[in-house]
């Protein structure tokens, strides 16, 4: 039986989160994958050198973006005109199964007869559809613009001539997979198409083996220090004492609000783990009781987890990965009470969710939470919803 040809397809390579994670075990299901993407930012993302490698030479395919000057390429905005291009001018011809993995772009590829294109959907453009004005909060240097009618009639015209084409685009795909049922509901209201549910992969066992580094690594600092139980818990006291955040720094993930609440609450510290594009305005923002880490191994992240009160998600994600990574760790959740975050959260066992997407309502969660003590010992059902094992399984059945 002949091999098939395969193609995966994804918006940009520019950093790390849970979609990531799902790219590498998508690595691992087709490992003879021809990988394209818009452009590579091989600083930022170190973990592209783990995908499609022959002969030591990455087979990874990108367009004319990665040789823009940094300054466009690295900035949405400015690069925004020439995505649909990029993917569009992509030469699919020749690959029997074309996968694109998009929250934006990457759907666009033009595929040719025979060819079989499966979308895995993370969400349809955000920025086109519903969290439009999210995305002005990174133009906020040029407010004068913003608020201008010549803008806004120029961003109007625009807009619409984008959503035009992302329709357009959003029904190139022979078969949709989304990736939760939020996505699903958002793909069927505004691209009018049905679409399967495949959760992310959780990878319990690589999760199991970061838990048992962190242990044997705490084991050693206290045997090294040869510190008593009560010194132990001093070491570890500014530590426990704290919120997480653990995110992308961008618009729609609403960092702003939780910093607004945590600059009330200031008998309360907060740890925001993340980079992106909103880091520099944040950060402006935050109180002394915020400390901001931008970058954190999964080690890292295991004693964040393992020390923290709670995570708190206030966005509407898509599916939300790290709710199930603070989780296997035995951090309950505070999140808003839309999105995936519904998927993953049970309320009153391993979390609170909020109604609204206010500080008020925020801190009133936070209020709420440290009433009640949370019960994460028993959720190993929840992990296996979301298994690596299904994932790998229902991918292979649906592709």
């Amino acid at each position: 039986m002949k091999k098939r040809k395969i193609a995966i397809v994804y918006d940009w390579m520019d950093s790390w989160g849970g979609v990531e994670r799902m790219l590498l075990v998508l690595g691992e299901i087709y490992p003879s994958a021809d990988w394209y993407s818009s452009y590579v930012d091989f600083d930022k993302a170190e973990w592209v050198s783990k995908l499609a490698i022959t002969n030591d030479q990455l087979r990874i395919r990108t367009s004319f973006i990665q040789k823009l000057p940094n300054f466009i390429r690295k900035n949405r905005i400015l690069s925004l005109p020439f995505y649909p291009v990029a993917f569009e001018t992509f030469n699919l011809s020749g690959y029997d199964l074309v996968i694109s993995v998009t929250s934006s772009f990457a759907k666009s590829v033009i595929t040719h007869p025979g060819t079989k294109h499966v979308c895995i959907l993370l969400t349809p453009t955000r920025w086109l559809w519903g969290q439009e004005a999210n995305y002005e909060l990174r133009i906020t240097n040029f407010q004068f613009l913003i608020n201008s009618k010549i803008f806004r009639s120029i961003k109007t015209f625009f807009i619409n001539q984008l959503k035009r084409w992302d329709l357009v685009a959003s029904n190139r795909p022979d078969r949709i997979i989304s990736i939760s049922k939020t996505s699903a509901d958002r793909c069927l209201k505004y691209y009018g198409r049905n679409s399967e549910i495949i959760y992310p992969p959780f990878d319990i066992d690589y999760w199991e083996v970061i838990k048992s580094q962190y242990s044997k690594m705490l084991k050693q600092v206290r045997h090294d220090n040869k510190i008593n139980k009560k010194n132990i818990e001093n070491v570890w006291n500014d530590i426990d004492e704290y919120y997480l955040v653990v995110s992308r720094l961008e618009p729609y993930k609403k960092i702003d609000l939780i910093i607004e609440a945590f600059n009330s609450l200031t008998n309360k510290k907060l740890v925001i783990v993340g980079a992106g594009t909103m880091k520099k305005k944040l950060k402006k923002l935050a109180g002394r009781n915020i400390t901001f880490i931008e970058n954190a191994t999964d080690i890292d992240l295991s004693k964040l987890y393992s020390n923290a009160k709670a995570l708190i998600m206030p966005q509407i994600e898509d599916f939300g990965y790290v709710a199930l990574e603070a989780q296997f760790f035995g951090c309950p959740v505070i999140s808003y009470n839309r999105g995936g975050a519904t998927e993953t959260v049970i309320p009153g066992k391993t979390g609170v969710l909020f109604k609204e997407q206010t500080v008020d309502s925020l801190i009133n969660a936070v209020a709420e939470f440290e009433r009640y003590k949370y019960n994460l010992e028993d959720n190993i059902k929840l992990f296996e919803k979301f298994s690596k094992i299904n994932f790998v399984k229902n991918i292979k059945k649906i592709i």
